[in-house]
């Protein structure tokens, strides 16, 4: 196969990866709205027994999707997870804390209190959609690094990338509000379809009335930050392109993308509008099936906006300090031969998401 239809081939999986992250997010917008639909014991037991059923489907995702990058794209995973040190390290923590307390917080005798799991759950559901928007907001927006391949010979240090500032990833909260409003955006899509997962999956009717009336609140909240964000990403937001080794800069280059790809474009529309009437049937109806609207539409919106951040030489990961050291999806891949071999494995995708179906499904039974 053509090594630029294999760098595309694995752009697109870690872009579908991508999406079915923020969708099973849900997970810590559960755990966002814990003090506002668990303050019954009752009510809190339901939920941690639903959440907790859950919470590594998450987790699994996350791992997988980094292992993803450093084989596809060793280049960013190099550059950025030993570079944006702090951020990625928060975000670690915050799934580290959710994993002791689902295991503790219902024991007998823990020395730390059932409160204090509590609060760690609360903590991952805030963090970790904050923190994980902002940092890949940075594939938009960009970050201070730079890289030159020749340092690799120098005996002393061969260092090859270096992180600018003593911040090591903290500095995107700063670098622009956009980065800061993804994070926002991603935190009330997470509680909203936690809020719809609830109505689902719980069957307390008090819990899934409390459930309906923050599908509303959050989606109000989400939908104002998503849009502003969408808008200045498609319409206003100056992208970098490598065209025969210059950088080329417009604004619109992403809506572009989109209309060199009509299948991203229907991908996006459908996936908007799939969020949209998921929210309308938690929110505004009595169905229980808001979930699997909202989140197909989740994993296709999230698919089709990174999927455009690669293509056609458009710079993925741009450096604010040093243009040239900008990534695209040709200068940051594996070899031919890496990406050959994971295409082949990656053919047990299919099976793996079965597997994942049949254990949701098997779990739910109880």
């Amino acid at each position: 196969m053509d090594y630029s239809i294999l760098q595309h081939y694995w752009w697109f999986l870690l872009s579908l990866l991508g999406g079915l992250l923020v969708f099973l997010l849900f997970v810590q917008g559960g755990q966002s709205l814990i003090y506002t639909l668990g303050r019954k014991e009752d009510d809190l037991r339901q939920l941690i027994g639903s959440l907790g059923r859950k919470w590594e489907l998450t987790f699994t995702t996350l791992v997988t999707f980094g292992a993803a990058f450093f084989a596809s794209f060793p280049l960013f995973y190099t550059i950025s997870f030993s570079g944006a040190y702090w951020v990625w390290m928060l975000i670690l923590f915050s799934f580290v804390i959710q994993a002791v307390s689902y295991e503790f917080i219902s024991k007998q005798g823990n020395f730390l209190g059932k409160g204090t799991y509590k609060t760690f759950l609360f903590l991952n559901g805030l963090l970790g959609p904050i923190l994980l928007g902002t940092a890949v907001s940075t594939l938009f927006f960009g970050a201070q690094f730079q890289y030159d391949p020749i340092n690799l010979t120098d005996t002393v240090n061969p260092t090859f990338s270096h992180w600018e500032g003593a911040f090591f990833g903290i500095e995107a909260i700063w670098l622009t509000p956009f980065n800061v409003i993804l994070g926002a955006a991603i935190f009330f899509l997470s509680r909203t379809l936690g809020a719809l997962y609830i109505i689902n999956n719980l069957q307390s009717d008090n819990i899934r009335r409390s459930a309906r009336r923050q599908v509303l609140s959050n989606a109000v909240f989400f939908l104002v930050a998503f849009l502003t964000y969408l808008v200045n990403l498609l319409f206003l937001h100056p992208v970098w392109k490598f065209d025969n080794g210059i950088i080329n800069t417009a604004a619109g280059t992403y809506f572009d993308n989109l209309l060199a790809a009509p299948w991203t474009l229907a991908t996006l529309l459908v996936g908007v509008l799939g969020v949209l009437y998921g929210i309308y049937k938690g929110a505004l109806t009595k169905s229980l099936n808001g979930i699997w609207y909202a989140g197909i539409g989740t994993v296709l919106t999230v698919l089709s906006l990174l999927f455009i951040a690669g293509v056609d030489g458009t710079v993925y990961y741009r450096s604010l300090s040093t243009p040239s050291s900008s990534l695209t999806i040709f200068n940051s891949s594996s070899s031919h031969f890496t990406l050959t071999a994971m295409s082949i494995v990656s053919l047990f995708i299919p099976f793996v998401l079965a597997y994942i179906w049949y254990v949701w499904r098997k779990m739910d039974r109880k």
